[in-house]
Formats: structure tokens, C-alpha cells, sequence
């Protein structure tokens, strides 16, 4: 009595969906290796080839977020202090006010136009100064390009800034000679102070939209993150359920195969012992 090919063939195939199976519970996946399901794992792969430049560019636009704000919050304390500039400007304007007075008005002024010029050398993110063109130069910062998506045409940009007594007009307000500052010069710098209010608050509003689409970015590159990563999970996740289901199944009938076949080798010694 000879063991049947078909008895062997069964319990070798019966031993390799189990340790498939096997493979398939340890490593969470579906598909461990090409011959698995090729072309599954090819769209697998470019699946995560997506979702790590989404990741990436989620990581730029919190990085870009964060610089709006940070410039945001530079311009919101300059603004603060033209708002201060002025309050002095309108007392020094008046005729109750006093030359000394007027004086002193215009000495807190300008200190106050050194702070503001302080805060547009100064503020910066990882390097990059945002209200001028450096810590040293005066000229207006260069527009900044955040890649805010996958393609060469996901660009989110700034406008150019130059929050600084230069790029608002105020140069001279800086440089005013105490000696001459009378009510009338005083008086004169309402409108150009005015004028360098709306320029600031035109640079905030400018950072404001930008971080407005940054946000919305922001939103949809997640929605996409997540939808490409449940995508790929369909794609080479198990069912663990229905494969440790499968698993007790095919080591059940790998059990019954060795038992087949051992119980075949058994007759057959027993017919060799017979005819000795």
C-alpha cells in the first residue's frame, strides 16, 4: 500500500495556506510579498508614495501657519504703537501743550519708532526675517512660496512686507528735529500716520488671507491623508476575524493530512512486515 500522491499533494498545499495564514495574522497584512497579489501591492506602493508627500505637505503648511502667525503677532504690537505714536501726535498738535512738553512727546515718539523698527529686524521664523528683507536691510522682505500640496502647482504665497518707518513713511517722523517740532509740524505727521495705520494694517490683512488658505489647505490635505491611507488599509489590511477564521481551518485540515499520511505509512509498514 502506497501513500496517494493526491493525499500528499493536499497536505502540502493544506501547509503552506497555513503558514501563509500564519504570516498573514503576524504581520497584520494581506499581501507580504509580490506573489501574494502583485498588482495590489503595486497600487499599495503608490498609495504610500502619496500619503508621505501628503504627509509632508501637511508639515509645511503647519510650518508656514505658524510663520503668518508669528508675523501677525509682530505687526498686531506695531500697530499698537502707532497707535501710542498718534495719541502723542494729537497732544503735541495742540496749543495747550508746551514746547518742553512737545519735546518730550516727540523723544517718547521717536523711542517708541525705534521699538517699531526693532520688532521688523527682529521678527523672524527659523531664520527667515518676515516684516523686511533681513535683520540689516531695510527693503521690503521677498514673497514667500509654501508648498502646500503634491504638485508643482500647489503653491500658497505671501505678499512682500516692509513694516518698518521706511516702508511706511515715517522716516521722518524718526528724524524729526525737536527744536522745530512746533504744533504745526505736529499736526502735519496726522495724515502720513495715518496713512502708515492702513499700509500696517493692509500687511496684517495680507497675512490674515494667507493663512486663510493655508487652514483650508491644511483641512483638505488631511481629508486626502486620511482617505489615501483607509484606501491603502483596504487594500492590504486583514480581516483578523476572518483570517484567524481561516487560520484554525487550514491548521485543522493540515492535522487531518498529517494524520493521513501518517496513517498511510503505517499500513504500509505493517503490509512489508507481513510479506517478510
Amino acid at each position: 500500500m502506497t501513500i496517494s500522491n493526491s493525499n500528499i499533494q493536499s497536505y502540502t498545499n493544506n501547509n503552506t495556506q497555513l503558514n501563509n495564514s500564519l504570516q498573514r495574522v503576524a504581520t497584520g497584512l494581506l499581501i507580504n510579498q509580490a506573489s501574494d497579489n502583485a498588482s495590489s501591492l503595486a497600487i499599495s506602493e503608490k498609495l504610500k508614495v502619496q500619503a508621505s508627500g501628503l504627509s509632508q505637505s501637511i508639515e509645511n503648511v503647519n510650518s508656514a501657519l505658524a510663520l503668518t502667525q508669528i508675523g501677525d503677532k509682530a505687526i498686531s504690537e506695531q500697530s499698537n504703537i502707532l497707535d501710542s505714536v498718534k495719541k502723542d501726535l494729537l497732544q503735541a498738535s495742540t496749543a495747550t501743550t508746551s514746547q518742553e512738553g512737545r519735546e518730550a512727546l516727540l523723544q517718547n515718539i521717536q523711542k517708541s519708532l525705534e521699538q517699531y523698527n526693532n520688532i521688523a529686524k527682529s521678527t523672524n521664523y527659523n531664520g527667515t526675517t518676515l516684516l523686511q528683507a533681513s535683520a540689516t536691510d531695510t527693503a521690503a522682505s521677498s514673497s514667500l512660496d509654501f508648498q502646500a500640496g503634491d504638485g508643482s502647482s500647489d503653491i500658497i504665497s505671501t505678499t512682500a512686507i516692509q513694516a518698518n518707518t521706511t516702508g511706511t513713511g515715517l522716516d521722518a517722523l524718526l528724524n524729526q528735529d525737536p527744536a522745530t517740532f512746533d504744533a504745526a509740524t505736529a499736526s502735519s505727521y496726522l495724515d502720513t500716520l495715518d496713512t502708515a495705520i492702513t499700509k500696517l494694517n493692509d500687511y496684517r490683512s495680507d497675512l490674515g488671507s494667507t493663512s486663510n488658505q493655508l487652514q483650508s489647505a491644511n483641512r483638505n490635505l488631511a481629508s486626502q491623508y486620511t482617505s489615501t491611507m483607509e484606501a491603502n488599509s483596504i487594500l492590504i489590511d486583514i480581516d483578523y476575524s476572518k483570517e484567524v477564521t481561516n487560520f484554525n481551518k487550514q491548521n485543522i485540515l493540515s492535522q487531518v493530512g498529517a494524520f493521513t499520511v501518517a496513517q498511510s505509512n503505517i499500513s504500509q509498514q505493517n503490509v512489508l512486515r507481513l510479506l517478510q
